[in-house]
């Protein structure tokens, strides 16, 4: 479970990554639409805090639609849930509880 868990911390620095280097494009472009006269500096400063908004906004909608695809892939492989294996371990315990009982019982 570590190596997935390493693949999905690898996926969203991928994707901060990828954010923050057309965050800083979209400055460049601003930039120099306002040395060509387009657009006014307010108008970049404006253009690029909606748009690194929108980035935003939209890279925890990115992080949430990776995890739950990451979830399904990991079902459909077969891989158990963490509440699966924390039940599964109870079973465990209650079951050689049994055990050590009966047998205790049968020694008596």
């Amino acid at each position: 479970m570590d190596n997935n868990s390493n693949l999905l911390k690898q996926l969203v620095m991928l994707g901060i990554g990828t954010t923050s280097l057309v965050a800083e494009k979209l400055q460049e472009v601003s930039e120099q639409w306002v040395k060509d006269g387009k657009i006014n500096s307010d108008q970049a400063k404006t253009f690029v805090d909606d748009m690194t908004e929108h980035l935003k906004s939209e890279q925890g909608n990115w992080d949430a639609q990776l995890q739950r695809q990451l979830r399904n892939m990991l079902q459909d492989m077969g891989v158990p849930r963490q509440s699966e294996m924390d039940e599964l371990r109870g079973r465990l315990d209650r079951l050689e509880r049994q055990m050590r009982d009966l047998e205790n019982r049968n020694w008596r």
